[in-house]
C-alpha cells in the first residue's frame, strides 16, 4: 500500500548508496565513482526525454516535445557542472586510482553511446566496444537502423512542404549525416520568417541548445582531462586528451549553424 513507502523504498537508496566500492583505498576513488554514477543517471534522463520528443516530433506535436528538449538541456547543465566537482582531484590523487581502473573508461559507456547515435553522430563501429553486452549491443545497433532526432526533425520540414531532396529523406541512417544545401536553405526561410514557422523556429532553437550544451559538455571533459593527467593515453585506449579534442569538431545539427552565416 501507498501509505507503507518510504522515502528510502520509493528511490530505492538501500541500493543505490551502497553500490559505490572503492579499490584502491584513495581517499579520492569515492568522488571518481559518485561524479560517473551520477552522470550515467542524468544521462538516463536524457535519453528517457528524447526518445519521446523524437515520437511526438515524428507526429508533428511539437508542443510537448519543447518541455522534453529543454529538459534534457537542464540535465545536460548538471553534466557539465560535474566536471567542476570532478577537476578538483589533483594528478597525485588520480594516479593513486587509475591502477585500480584496468582498461575502463568513460568511452565505453552505452548510455552516452546511444545519446551520440540519437542526436545523429553516428559511427557503426563503435557498436564493437559493447559486443561484451549483447543487449546492449542489440539497442545500439536498433537505434542506428532508426532516423536520428535530427532526421526525423529534417522530414517533418518535408511533410511541412519544404522542398528537401527524396536523397536526404531516405538516406542511411547508420551514417553521419552530410551537410545538405537543401536542408540550410529550409531552415534560412524558417529562421527569416519566425512569425510564420513559429514551432518549427522553436524547434530549430531547441536543437541548437542540445547541440550547444552537448559541446559543452565535450569542452568540459577534454579541459578536465588535461588538468588531471595532461596528454596521457586514456584508460580504455582512446588517446585522451587528442581525441576528446578531435570530437569537439563534429556538429550534429550543421546547417542550424551554417544557417547563421546564411542568413
Amino acid at each position: 500500500m501507498a501509505r507503507d513507502v518510504t522515502y528510502t523504498s520509493y528511490l530505492d537508496l538501500d541500493r543505490i548508496l551502497s553500490a559505490q566500492h572503492p579499490a584502491s583505498g584513495a581517499h579520492d576513488e569515492m568522488l571518481f565513482i559518485i561524479v560517473h554514477q551520477a552522470s550515467e543517471l542524468w544521462l538516463k534522463l536524457c535519453l528517457h526525454e528524447l526518445f519521446a520528443a523524437r515520437d511526438l516530433i515524428v507526429a508533428d506535436d511539437l508542443r510537448p516535445a519543447f518541455k522534453m528538449l529543454a529538459r534534457v538541456a537542464r540535465a545536460q547543465s548538471q553534466l557539465i557542472d560535474s566536471w567542476d566537482v570532478l577537476s578538483t582531484m589533483t594528478p597525485h590523487d588520480y594516479s593513486q586510482v587509475r591502477p585500480h581502473l584496468g582498461h575502463s573508461s568513460g568511452f565505453q559507456s552505452a548510455q552516452y553511446r546511444l545519446m551520440e547515435f540519437l542526436l545523429g553522430g553516428r559511427n557503426a563501429k563503435m557498436v564493437k566496444l559493447h559486443e561484451a553486452t549483447p543487449e546492449v549491443a542489440k539497442a545500439l545497433r536498433e537505434e542506428l537502423e532508426r532516423p536520428s532526432l535530427y532526421e526525423e526533425s529534417v522530414r517533418l520540414l518535408a511533410k511541412r512542404g519544404f522542398a528537401i531532396p527524396e536523397a536526404v529523406l531516405v538516406r542511411d541512417h547508420t551514417t553521419l549525416w552530410e551537410p545538405s544545401g537543401d536542408v540550410e536553405a529550409a531552415w534560412a526561410e524558417i529562421y527569416r520568417h519566425p512569425n510564420k514557422y513559429w514551432d518549427l523556429y522553436e524547434l530549430a532553437e531547441k536543437l541548437v541548445d542540445l547541440e550547444y550544451h552537448f559541446q559543452r559538455w565535450r569542452f568540459g571533459h577534454l579541459k578536465t582531462v588535461e588538468r588531471i593527467i595532461g596528454f596521457k593515453r586514456g584508460t580504455g585506449g582512446t588517446e585522451g586528451a587528442p581525441y576528446l579534442e578531435g570530437v569537439l569538431k563534429q556538429a550534429f545539427f550543421p546547417e542550424l549553424l551554417s544557417v547563421r552565416t546564411a542568413i
